[in-house]
């Protein structure tokens, strides 16, 4: 598949982008991954659906979903989630201690960069990873 979901492409390389940058539209594009799975499930009560995306889409838990995910991700992929790491939001979190948030931005800047570069397959395989983990 080598075509976007959506018609707009990035105004830069992917790889010249701002983390922040592919952290925010790395936040969109799980986001919407984790709806899918969550629908894909037998319990459609709108309250249930929102409980179970909940487990995956804070903070805290996408932390831990990038900690998981570390030993099986390429140098490039390492260098990706650093950069998201280390990149300064100016802005403090309200619901999750500051090493979960840059975390989770540095999830986040993985998610948007492969999304970007289309990299559909691998992107599929590392949320396969994540979503279907036991003891979620």
């Amino acid at each position: 598949m080598d075509t976007n979901l959506f018609l707009f492409a990035p105004a830069k390389d992917p790889g010249q982008l701002n983390p922040l940058v592919l952290a925010y539209m790395g936040d969109a594009v799980f986001e919407m991954a984790v709806r899918q799975y969550v629908v894909s499930r037998p319990n459609h009560r709108p309250n249930h659906l929102h409980r179970e995306a909940v487990k995956f889409v804070s903070a805290k838990a996408q932390a831990r979903s990038l900690q998981a995910l570390m030993e099986h991700l390429t140098t490039e992929e390492t260098d990706i989630v650093k950069r998201g790491r280390n990149a300064k939001s100016g802005t403090i979190p309200k619901n999750a201690d500051v090493l979960d948030y840059r975390h989770s931005t540095a999830f986040e800047c993985l998610i948007g960069y492969l999304y970007y570069t289309k990299r559909f397959d691998r992107l599929g395989q590392l949320l396969g990873l994540i979503l279907t983990e036991p003891g979620r």
